[in-house]
């Protein structure tokens, strides 16, 4: 492969034909250390692993990076750099990486766009891209970055490297770096798809579901029955909102309001199982570690500060002249099914059940009653603190008036 050698500012690009020099010696001794010797566990200590063999095969790296780009709604990527003396790595933030000028004017967008190594001297200044100059600041003499050569060129995937010898990086170094880079490219591959399943499982069922589902759980119709605390939260009033409102305001309320459940559920052990237009299903499920009590308390502490928490954002919300956003929240515990129902081709990882009808109906009583929050005979007589007793109440589809309780006036 040909490098572009940039040699001074405003020098248009030129090609420099890599030959394949010395013997592939180094080429095959880096290859058996990546299968049988290198840390394949984690992507900061394989780099780290591969660079120190780079630096010993006789190539005069002196600091090298590493860009990959993932999937996830608030990180971008990771970017890996390492020296003789250290190693560190940082996420980009997803909103702004794109726009930030640290990738602007950086290597790396040029390589992203032309899809091709990129290579300088650093013996004038390089006032067009300050990574490089701040590098030649520090004593840098050459720089070069390859594209990853991954199965999946829609996203970032890049390796540079830098040298502080004088002579900067010779054919034969260019060319042991090339290969090198090569032979990493798949390891790196590997555990950039493996982040990506693992981010887009949590980011769509949760963990706890993700994981099951990263564990080999995927049959149709295959369920656990387990024990856990019910919480079912619906949007009042979103109808009227959706009616009134243009759909970037309704989204931005839509997305606050499911914001707070989502950092209160997680917060006190409860996974997010899933959004149904403005309704929330979450559960608090039992473990080893925690009873049914203990999951009890946690949905209802959860539920506690939701109620505080959604005070406090109304407010804001009253003072600049916006309607507040009323809710409606159902606590109950039982058995469910937790597992996957749905078409041949499409499944749904959710809880299905009794107990969860029944967090349905209790969460539909809300809404007669006007109560923000409703909490079933079985979740309160589970709890230590005082709730208050509402009476009983027929449920659609139950048979027997059932008691229901609501929080105090202080808690809600």
């Amino acid at each position: 492969m040909s490098v572009p050698d940039l040699n001074s500012a405003g020098d248009r690009p030129t090609r420099i034909g890599i030959e394949v020099v010395g013997s592939m010696d180094h080429v095959g001794a880096l290859a058996r250390w990546l299968a049988d010797e290198a840390p394949h566990d984690t992507v900061n200590g394989l780099f780290a692993g591969f660079c120190e063999e780079v630096v010993r095969s006789g190539a005069p790296v002196w600091r090298a990076s590493l860009g990959l780009e993932v999937l996830h709604p608030e990180v971008s990527g990771w970017q890996h750099v390492w020296t003789s003396e250290s190693l560190s790595m940082h996420e980009a933030d997803r909103a702004t990486a794109a726009t930030s000028p640290s990738y602007i004017n950086s290597p790396t967008r040029i390589v992203d766009e032309a899809g091709e190594p990129f290579r300088r001297r650093l013996e004038a200044p390089c006032p067009d891209l300050p990574l490089l100059e701040e590098l030649r600041l520090a004593g840098g003499t050459d720089y070069v970055m390859y594209p990853l050569p991954f199965l999946d060129r829609t996203r970032t995937a890049v390796i540079s490297f830098a040298t502080r010898d004088p002579q900067g990086f010779d054919l034969t170094a260019l060319d042991r770096l090339e290969r090198a880079a090569r032979l990493l490219s798949p390891y790196l591959e590997r555990h950039v798809l493996r982040r990506i399943a693992v981010d887009l499982l949590d980011t769509y069922v949760g963990p706890r579901t993700g994981q099951r589902i990263i564990e080999g759980r995927v049959d149709r119709g295959g369920v656990e029955m387990i024990e856990a605390a019910i919480w079912f939260a619906d949007l009042r009033g979103f109808t009227l909102l959706s009616e009134q409102s243009p759909i970037p305001a309704v989204l931005t309320h839509l997305n606050a309001w499911f914001g707070i459940i989502g950092e209160v559920v997680e917060a006190h052990g409860g996974e997010v199982l899933k959004f149904i237009g403005d309704a929330v299903l979450a559960i608090f499920p039992t473990s080893v570690e925690r009873d049914r009590m203990a999951a009890c308390r946690k949905a209802l502490a959860a539920a506690q500060e939701f109620c505080r928490r959604s005070e406090d954002e109304n407010i804001l919300r009253r003072a600049s002249g916006s309607p507040p956003l009323e809710h409606g929240l159902a606590l109950h515990v039982g058995e469910v099914a937790y597992g996957n129902v749905g078409a041949s081709h499409r499944l749904d990882f959710t809880v299905i059940g009794p107990a969860v009808n029944r967090a349905s109906r209790l969460l539909d009583l809300a809404k007669r009653l006007n109560r923000p929050v409703i909490v079933s005979h079985a979740l309160a007589r589970e709890v230590d603190q005082p709730l208050v007793d509402l009476g009983r109440y027929r449920l659609r589809d139950v048979e027997k008036p059932q008691p229901v309780f609501t929080l105090h006036q202080t808690d809600s």
